[in-house]
């Protein structure tokens, strides 16, 4: 059963992470320079892998002992938003041309390069923070996947307009107040539990 107030959280706190990182950047420039849909699908399908490691990671933290596993949640989120806060923007990055504009050259590079960059990634984090939080795997792995594949496809088709309409400070202020409020929500059951 899929609750969709988990979704629902899950995808803004994603969205709005993932909005100021890299992502929407190389989907831009993967996007200028190659059949948008090629790109989206090897885009689309690192995500995946990378929801599926995260959910997977966050169900083995729901193990614990409740209060243990809100106290890390809440660390984890506070973590988050001084991330957001204290990151800086990488700048253009160099990406490769592929020979050809096949398929498989352009989804196996947007594929090879979102899996590489993104492993590890602070929503990846806040992914698994929030499986273990909500103890929901297919909740919050359907609004982390919705989620990054929105901010992937707005990159493709209209990063450039949309961050002209909306100031990158404001999204990533978003975000962090938004983590803060679930860290210190997350901190206070772990107290209070």
């Amino acid at each position: 059963m899929i609750s969709f107030s988990v979704l629902a959280l899950t995808f803004g706190v994603i969205f709005l992470s993932e909005l100021p990182d890299k992502t929407a950047l190389t989907g831009l420039v993967l996007g200028t320079r190659y059949r948008a849909s090629y790109v989206f699908a090897g885009v689309a399908a690192a995500f995946l892998v990378h929801v599926v490691l995260a959910v997977a990671a966050g169900s083995v933290l729901t193990l614990l002992p409740q209060r243990i596993v809100h106290a890390l949640t809440g660390v984890l989120f506070l973590a988050g938003a001084v991330m957001l806060l204290l990151h800086k923007g990488d700048g253009e990055e160099e990406v490769r041309r592929p020979e050809d504009q096949s398929f498989l050259k352009v989804a196996g590079t947007g594929f090879t390069l979102i899996l590489v960059a993104e492993f590890g990634d602070l929503t990846q984090i806040m992914t698994a923070n929030l499986a273990a939080r909500y103890d929901d795997p297919l909740s919050v792995g359907l609004g982390a996947v919705l989620g990054l594949w929105a901010v992937a496809g707005l990159g493709i088709v209209g990063g450039k307009a949309l961050m002209r309409r909306v100031p990158l400070g404001l999204i990533t202020k978003i975000a962090a107040l938004l983590m803060l409020a679930l860290g210190v929500w997350s901190l206070w059951e772990a107290v209070a539990g």
